[in-house]
């Protein structure tokens, strides 16, 4: 099969590889649609030693099953593989399982490629009337959907919030405050170009970080992860309030930890989903209640290194480029 490798920072060969040869419990999946995520961004600068090279990157895919009993079924995939009997998995918490697996660190290939290898339970059913670049948006937007089910889970709840970080992080992290009840939504992103695209495609009010340093919510949502934006958190979060922590940029400092005790600030931070958050994203997304999700960008996967290039020089509107092998 043809498929996008990462060979080394910043180097991605599109070349011919083994095609996948399923497992026991597992299904061949024709890709069809993929994301390039924040994390595949990591790995093809080096950053990530969880990912090394050689390795097909990417785990946000959706396709078509080839063989088998479910042969011909049209699929969003879950790429957390968990064992389903440890304490985590048996309480529905699968994402914090000790043994779990992603495709696109090792030892699972990812979906870079014209077909990856998933078991039965990660593979979602797509209706016909969505189209798989859309199915694809369920791994992106699951990670906000899952921090902000648990954030309203908090004593409270949330009248207005603030997304930090207009990639599909946070705009999943915006669309999901809304669709489970949020009423006010402010996303904030430096990139002006960006910002000019998201006020085009979504509801929520878009902003640059400067004009709301004087405000306040009752929920903050970093979907970047640096110091900085934590910092930002910290200080625009209200008494009583809660930030949730959702990217993975970098660093370990930002946080004003006296202000987040004295005002009773909760910090939780947020890995993935679980298998019931992203069943409920593709719901959501299958039922429309996400919106038109038309805020994507899509490429063939052979000009996979350009889009990487692309998309670190700034150069690219849309807060995700979806691949087509």
């Amino acid at each position: 099969m043809k498929a996008l490798v990462y060979t080394g920072p910043e180097s991605l060969e599109f070349r011919e590889t083994p095609d996948p040869q399923p497992p026991e419990g597992h299904h061949l999946v024709r890709i069809e649609s993929v994301g390039i995520c924040g994390s595949d961004m990591h790995a093809f600068l080096g950053h990530d030693p969880r990912r090394p090279a050689p390795l097909i990157l990417g785990h946000e895919g959706a396709g078509t099953v080839m063989g088998g009993p479910m042969d011909g079924t049209r699929v969003t995939i879950n790429p957390l593989v968990t064992c389903g009997s440890c304490d985590a998995c048996r309480t529905g918490r699968e994402n914090l399982c000790a043994d779990r697996q992603i495709i696109s660190m090792p030892p699972r290939e990812g979906a870079f490629a014209e077909f990856v290898a998933m078991p039965e339970a990660n593979l979602i059913p797509v209706p016909d009337d969505v189209p798989l670049g859309k199915a694809a948006l369920a791994e992106p937007i699951a990670c906000g959907w899952h921090a902000v089910r648990i954030g309203l889970g908090l004593p409270g709840g949330a009248r207005d919030a603030l997304v930090i970080g207009g990639g599909a992080i946070g705009v999943g992290a915006a669309l999901s405050l809304s669709a489970q009840g949020v009423d006010r939504v402010t996303l904030v992103e430096p990139n002006p170009l960006r910002r000019e695209t998201l006020a085009a495609h979504l509801d929520a009010q878009i902003a640059a970080p400067e004009t709301v340093t004087d405000l306040q919510f009752d929920m903050v949502v970093d979907g970047v992860g640096y110091d900085a934006t934590r910092a930002t958190a910290a200080a625009l979060t209200r008494p009583g309030g809660a930030i949730l922590h959702i990217g993975l940029g970098g660093g370990a400092a930002g946080l004003d930890i006296r202000r987040l005790t004295l005002q009773e600030i909760a910090f939780i931070g947020t890995y993935t989903y679980t298998a019931q958050d992203f069943r409920d994203t593709a719901q959501a997304i299958f039922d429309g209640r996400l919106g038109t999700l038309d805020w994507t960008e899509t490429r063939p996967l052979s000009d996979g290194a350009r889009a990487f290039a692309d998309i670190r020089a700034g150069r690219v509107a849309m807060p995700k480029i979806v691949l087509e092998p």
